[in-house]
């Protein structure tokens, strides 16, 4: 089981990166720092007779990626109650692939199990969950199987050790993928 981790947080060691991390650790993986990726924010050109044009940026990278792995990983701190700015430009760009001739990428979506990990304030486990039903609509959109997620309380850098169930959750994710 090959798994692909989509790391949304624009900052480094952070929570939901080192819970992502744990999941992964020892498993045939790849991680994507989608902050260090160049991913041009989405031109909607769905209802034009032109259609998407080509975007000179590294997302064909990711789509193909995409197609290598049969888990996918999104890992992204709680950010004004949503996803982070680059996640959610990752996503918005969804809406172009979907639609490009050269790729079968709602079929090659539907192949795949997506897991999410959301860390945020100590009341994140409730304000997240708007969240994961975000999440659960973009994968039922794409027939995906929307296989579990994990909501982890921690702001500053490293306080996600201190939420056991968490970690706990982290650690048996990470036996599946092994």
């Amino acid at each position: 089981m090959k798994v692909l981790a989509f790391l949304g947080s624009t900052r480094k060691n952070g929570n939901s990166e080192y819970l992502a991390k744990k999941i992964v650790e020892g498993t045939d993986h790849t991680i994507v720092y989608l902050s260090d990726k160049h991913i041009q924010p989405i031109v909607d050109m769905r209802h034009t007779e032109e259609g998407f044009s080509p975007v000179n940026d590294d997302y064909e990278e990711l789509v193909k990626l995409m197609e290598e792995h049969d888990v996918l990983l999104f890992a992204t701190p709680l950010y004004w109650y949503g996803m982070s700015g680059p996640m959610k430009n990752y996503f918005d760009r969804w809406s172009q692939y979907l639609r490009d001739q050269r790729f079968n990428f709602k079929e090659e979506l539907a192949k795949k199990k997506a897991y999410v990990v959301i860390t945020g304030g100590s009341s994140a486990k409730i304000t997240g969950l708007p969240l994961v039903q975000q999440f659960q609509f973009i994968f039922e959109f794409v027939n995906m199987e929307f296989a579990d997620y994990i909501i982890g309380a921690g702001v500053k850098p490293g306080e996600i050790v201190n939420d056991k169930a968490a970690l706990d959750k982290a650690e048996s994710w990470n036996k599946q993928f092994r």
